[in-house]
Formats: C-alpha cells, sequence, structure tokens
C-alpha cells in the first residue's frame, strides 16, 4: 500500500521513518517503510540517520560521565554500507567507545535477518551556536528559483519515490542528463522535509539525497550504491529550505566520489558529506 496518500493528508514522512524502539540491552528495533526508498532498497540517508539515532539514544542512557550533558546531537558519522537492506524490520545494535564531556563515540551495526547491512561509528557531542570565524560556500539562491525542476509534478497527483517523501528542487542548469545531455558532474538543489522544519538528522539525511553527480557524464542512469560515506554535522539549521551542492573530483572505472555540501536558510553550513560509489555501467 501506498504511503502517499497519508503524505498529502498533512503527515511528517520524515519524523515518521526514523522511530526507534528499544529492546534492551542497547538494541533497538525500527522499520523500513516504503517511502524513503529507491526503487525497492532503503534510502541510504535514512539509513544513516537511524544509525545515528541509535548512538543517540545509546549514549543518552550511559551516567559514567560526572555532569555529562544529556541530549547529544551528532558531530560526524562514518558509515560502511555493506549490504542494500530490504524494506521491512531491522535491528540496531550499538556499543559505547567512549564517553567524554565534549565528545562521545559509539559503534552501530544494522542486522536485518540476523544479516549485518551497515556498521558506523557515531561520534556526538554539541553543536556550536555561536557564528562561524571564518566560511567558504558555494553561492545559492536560499529558495530554489522559479525555473527549477520539481520532481513532484505540481502536487495535485500522488507523487513516488523520494518527491513523496520530501520537497525537493532541482537546478535545472546543473541537471543536463534530466533532458538527455552531459555537463560536468555537479549538481546543486534544495530540499525540506513536508509537514516540519529541518533538524540536525534531516541535515543528515540531505547529504545523500541528490541524484548521483556521475548522471551528468551519460553512459548510465541506474542505481549507484554508496560504499562508504563520512558526515560531518556542523551546526542546527534554521527553519526552510537546505541548499545544496554535490560534486564528484574523480570518476575512475566503476568508482566516483561525492562531496555534497548542505547550507541552511540563514546561510550557515549545517552539514558536509562525502562518499565514495559505484557508478552504473556504461552499457
Amino acid at each position: 500500500m501506498s504511503a502517499t496518500p497519508d503524505v498529502l493528508a498533512g503527515a511528517a514522512p520524515f519524523r515518521d521513518a526514523i522511530g526507534l524502539t528499544p529492546l534492551g540491552d542497547g538494541r533497538y528495533a525500527a522499520e523500513l517503510g516504503l517511502v524513503w526508498a529507491v526503487g525497492t532498497k532503503a534510502h541510504g540517508g535514512v539509513l544513516l540517520v537511524l544509525l545515528a539515532k541509535a548512538a543517540l539514544a545509546r549514549l543518552d542512557t550511559e551516567t559514567g560521565i560526572q555532569d555529562r550533558t544529556p541530549g547529544l546531537e551528532p558531530l560526524a558519522i562514518g558509515a560502511e554500507f555493506l549490504r542494500a537492506p530490504e524494506p521491512g524490520p531491522v535491528e540496531l545494535h550499538t556499543e559505547v567507545l567512549k564517553l567524554g564531556r565534549t565528545a562521545s563515540v559509539a559503534a552501530v551495526r544494522l542486522i536485518q535477518d540476523g544479516r549485518l547491512m551497515l556498521s558506523a561509528t557515531v561520534t556526538a557531542g554539541r553543536l556550536p551556536g555561536d557564528a562561524p570565524r571564518w566560511v567558504d560556500l558555494p553561492e545559492l539562491p536560499a529558495e530554489p528559483p522559479a525555473d527549477a525542476f520539481d520532481p513532484a509534478g505540481d502536487r495535485t497527483t500522488p507523487a513516488t519515490g523520494l518527491a513523496a517523501a520530501c520537497e525537493l528542487r532541482f537546478d535545472t542548469a546543473t541537471t543536463p542528463f534530466a533532458v538527455g545531455k552531459q555537463g560536468a558532474p555537479v549538481i546543486r538543489g534544495w530540499t525540506r522535509p513536508l509537514g516540519e522544519d529541518p533538524d540536525v538528522l534531516f541535515a543528515l539525511l540531505a547529504g545523500d539525497i541528490l541524484p548521483p553527480t556521475v548522471f551528468n557524464l551519460g553512459g548510465g542512469i541506474g542505481w549507484a550504491p554508496t560504499v562508504q560515506l563520512t558526515a560531518l554535522l556542523r551546526a542546527r539549521p534554521a527553519p526552510g529550505w537546505l541548499r545544496l551542492e554535490s560534486r564528484s573530483s574523480t570518476v575512475a572505472g566503476p568508482w566516483f566520489d561525492e562531496d555534497l555540501t548542505v547550507i541552511d536558510s540563514a546561510g550557515r553550513l549545517i552539514c558536509q558529506a562525502r562518499q565514495i560509489a559505484l557508478a552504473p555501467l556504461p552499457g
């Protein structure tokens, strides 16, 4: 059954997709649904969020450091995508590696049907609230321009794929693949959740939400599975659109890299994500 009618009725697809149920002994249960999916596989961004959320939940249960501030936030996550989970139930197993006043670290494993699917290390602490002393960020409009491409169309009919899970806009100048042309492996866009304001976990998801940059090079459009992704969270996002820029430095054989920058509506750097992935091979 499609979740699109619930989305149109005003649900919050992001919040609804990242619920965790404690099972004891540092284990948590979650359900991978059909909204946050690419084809038949769970979307990598929502998997990152579940890994991070499980780590934060485990660390917040620990009291080994006196005066440690509760309500930890993700500072960094390094994830190995070992296998691609299917929609359905999963378990997240956590282990505390370090408790500290400034930074704490937990390891997380995502298990489905008894198989290890993803493994990650999450560093947690408190995100800074003060203005940065220096920044060097790509220039992007705070909101998508009128000619930005909306994959959901006019939203008068049920959307499918990620367009049913959040609001997305793509910069037409950097998505030539969408009209059968080629260009540089750079893609820009905008995103925000449906039914809620973006938080730091949605910013983490946004670090893996744009189409693969290699689509612009031609030769194949299809599934481009992430192999390893490291994300740094830098600040809490302000309400509104998140602006995105993703670019590749080298595409060689089946491998390509991506660096994705997430900037909030106030112009602050919110997330930096770097991954190495497998490109669809030319047919």
